[in-house]
């Protein structure tokens, strides 16, 4: 889709969160009352009447576009959708449960004229649960940073913003949105992060739970392999190779000591060294299974020009627009 310099594309997906969705619509507008912007959202399987909301919406107002996926996909592939369908040439991601203050984009956007090309939002003062949300975020956080090499204090923070020309080649998967910056980073894009307001909840449930942080883990994982071994992965199953060959011959030296050593000596008679050497093949061989099958499925999804959603509908304003 050809791209506008000028506009400011934000994307927002939606999953039941009717009741914020006409004050969210409402605050944005009013924080971009003199910006050129497009919002699209793009509900993700909602049951509660967000989709004939995003619908009515669409209908109304010629800078708003509804993307309607068949069934819920997960917040990551809603991006992707939007950021397909995204014409500007900055892209601002949001959540619709009003958490996130639409009145920070104009900050985010100041920046991002300082030369920029990605902002993240850090939501500081948060208004979570301390136990299910702020202490398995801030490891998640510590560790992410740790391992991407990229220093923010708040990769989960879905206010961000974008040029449209750090997106343009990748491709998002599993939780894969929430390491974006590190992505652009490691592509040489330059990566800022400012403070934004963090509001507590007053419409609706959360949809999120303490499960998403493994998750959110297991791809991290995924991350590094293909940022630091995708186009030379011998580095790493042969790293790998080399410290079990060694362990072999500390097995092997083990076995000789125990086998051929004089009577005196004090024999092994527990089968401990086995039992520890099964266990870490067979903990080796589902790690590496577990990264090969990913790059398959990566492999799958480019060859084939596939996408990991559907989308059924498209809603734009005027007659004969939708398909």
């Amino acid at each position: 889709m050809s791209s506008d310099t000028h506009l400011v594309s934000v994307v927002i997906p939606v999953l039941n969160e009717y009741e914020n969705l006409s004050p969210l619509r409402a605050e944005i507008a009013s924080s971009l009352k003199n910006v050129p912007h497009e919002i699209i959202f793009v509900d993700d399987g909602s049951s509660d009447g967000s989709r004939e909301e995003l619908q009515r919406f669409a209908r109304q107002s010629p800078n708003v576009t509804t993307i309607l996926l068949s069934k819920n996909f997960g917040q990551t592939a809603a991006l992707a959708a939007g950021f397909q369908q995204a014409r500007g040439g900055i892209v601002i991601p949001l959540d619709a449960d009003g958490q996130n203050d639409p009145h920070d984009i104009p900050r985010l956007l100041e920046k991002i004229a300082e030369g920029y090309d990605v902002v993240s939002g850090w939501r500081r003062k948060r208004h979570d649960a301390l136990w299910s949300r702020r202490v398995p975020s801030a490891l998640a956080n510590a560790v992410i940073a740790k391992v991407t090499g990229v220093s923010l204090h708040d990769f989960g923070c879905t206010l961000k913003a974008y040029r449209r020309s750090s997106l343009s080649t990748l491709r998002l998967y599993g939780e894969m949105h929430r390491f974006l910056p590190a992505w652009c980073a490691w592509r040489g894009a330059r990566v800022a992060e400012i403070e934004v307001n963090h509001r507590a909840r007053i419409r609706g449930q959360s949809k999120y739970g303490i499960g998403r942080t493994f998750k959110v883990l297991l791809d991290l994982l995924t991350t590094k392999f293909f940022s630091g071994y995708l186009t030379k992965p011998s580095y790493l199953f042969g790293g790998l190779g080399l410290a079990f060959y060694m362990v072999g011959a500390g097995a092997g030296i083990l076995t000789f000591y125990d086998k051929l050593g004089p009577d005196r000596w004090p024999k092994l008679r527990i089968p401990l060294l086995l039992l520890t050497a099964t266990l870490g093949i067979v903990g080796t061989l589902l790690l590496l299974m577990g990264l090969l099958a990913e790059l398959i499925v990566r492999l799958y999804y480019e060859m084939t020009s596939e996408k990991p959603y559907q989308i059924r509908e498209i809603v734009t304003s005027g007659p004969g627009e939708n398909h």
